[in-house]
């Protein structure tokens, strides 16, 4: 509050209606089937919540210049505001167009066009704050679609430090602005550095995996996956997702393996009754389960190794492995250039594709000693344990961040209560 009143120097806080302060266009048109790959640049209401951040000097979409004759036009400094949205959150969200080209936005959108002493990205960092999310719920309607029309974001009121003094005015709201960006900069700064902590951590396990197994040598064979002496591969039975229940019989469904679970998992992420469990395949302890259909080469075959102590049911387009190795050795192997590259051979299908159980029978393992095995296992699962320490902070440390940000931005438009002029 201290730094708010130095801001204003004993000059009041106006409270006063987007109307009053700025020009607002209602946008029209622009379906995404308008969009080329180059033109007059353009922003899409749905983009607004989905791809852009407070402010943009380049658009993700654009459309031609015939079609940019018929629609609204974005000047530099204009925000961009979400009239309609599946939630209220999104709705009122903006953007500041800070593009040098004049762009175009369509329906669904409104164009606020700032007066001289207004500046846009102060008006855009007002729509995040607690106040505004109070006053636009009085004029959001619908049920499923929630909307807060260019009329009623007109009746909005927003906080104008010093309206009487134009210049000074400005100053305010570039310092607040100021502020603002700061700590959106280091933000991004951390999630940036933590982002590429991750990738490069994910680069030298994938680095150490592949050495770990270039196992040659007379003293280690590499023996088909099917050989008698190593393991079975089990078709999975008739799974569906509709067959899931909250309770009973633990099972994994092939999508889950590349969506859900990692090397290996000791439970469940879904159930089916104990009647159904009776009719379908089931893993064991130690086995592997294998996705064999995906829609792309990278997930088609990902195993995790089942370590819990119950039998699961395993769904149809997965296979179980039942083998004689380390659990988590062959599961590690499974994510091996090695592995990759011998797989690839055996992928069919076009928009689906697939790997059968008898080819993976054919792959070469490098088979070591159990010793041998444990011992690169051990390797591994320390860098498993750093990767996941790491890609859980990611998500807290950005949600950290991001309420600290919060907290300041509507602290700083708490203008005190007693420099407040209410319109």
């Amino acid at each position: 509050m201290s730094f708010l009143e130095m801001l204003l120097d004993g000059m009041g806080v106006e409270l006063k209606p987007v109307a009053e302060i700025g020009e607002l266009v209602r946008g029209n048109g622009l379906p995404k089937t308008d969009f080329t790959e180059s033109g007059v640049p353009a922003i899409h209401y749905g983009q607004i919540y989905t791809y852009y951040g407070l402010s943009t000097i380049e658009t993700k979409s654009f459309v031609s210049v015939e079609t940019a004759k018929k629609l609204r036009k974005v000047d530099t400094g204009d925000v961009v505001v979400t009239n309609t949205s599946e939630n209220l959150a999104d709705v009122g969200k903006a953007v500041v167009y800070l593009g040098k080209q004049q762009a175009v936005t369509g329906g669904h959108a409104t164009i606020f066009k700032p007066n001289p002493y207004i500046l846009g990205k102060y008006f855009a960092y007002y729509t995040q704050t607690e106040e505004f999310a109070q006053q636009k719920r009085k004029f959001a309607k619908g049920i499923k679609v929630i909307d807060v029309s260019a009329t009623d974001l007109a009746k909005i009121k927003i906080p104008i430090p010093c309206s009487e003094n134009p210049e000074k005015s400005l100053k305010i709201q570039s310092e607040i602005v100021r502020v603002l960006d700061a700590f959106n900069t280091m933000t991004a700064e951390l999630t940036a550095e933590l982002t590429a902590e991750l990738s490069m951590r994910k680069k030298q396990l994938n680095y150490y995996r592949d050495k770990l197994f270039n196992l040659e040598g007379g003293e280690v064979k590499h023996m088909p996956m099917g050989h008698e002496e190593i393991g079975l591969f089990v078709r999975g039975g008739s799974l569906q997702k509709k067959d899931f229940t909250e309770t009973g019989v633990g099972c994994i469904h092939y999508g889950q393996i590349y969506t859900y679970y990692g090397t290996y998992a000791n439970k469940t992420k879904s159930y089916v009754s104990p009647e159904l469990a009776k009719k379908c395949r089931k893993a064991q302890t130690g086995n592997l389960v294998i996705a064999t259909t995906s829609e792309n080469d990278e997930d088609v075959c990902k195993a995790v190794a089942w370590l819990g102590n119950e039998e699961i049911a395993v769904s149809s387009d997965a296979c179980i492995y039942k083998h004689k190795l380390n659990p988590k050795y062959v599961s590690y192997f499974f994510q091996t250039e090695q592995f990759q590259r011998q797989k690839r051979q055996y992928i069919t299908g076009a928009k689906v594709r697939r790997v059968n159980a008898d080819n993976l029978a054919k792959i070469l393992i490098p088979v070591p000693s159990q010793e041998e095995q444990l011992r690169i296992v051990n390797i591994l699962d320390k860098y498993e344990l750093l990767i996941s320490s790491i890609t859980e902070t990611l998500p807290r440390e950005i949600e950290l961040r991001q309420q600290q940000y919060g907290y300041y931005r509507d602290l700083l438009f708490s203008f005190p209560k007693s420099e407040r002029v209410v319109v």
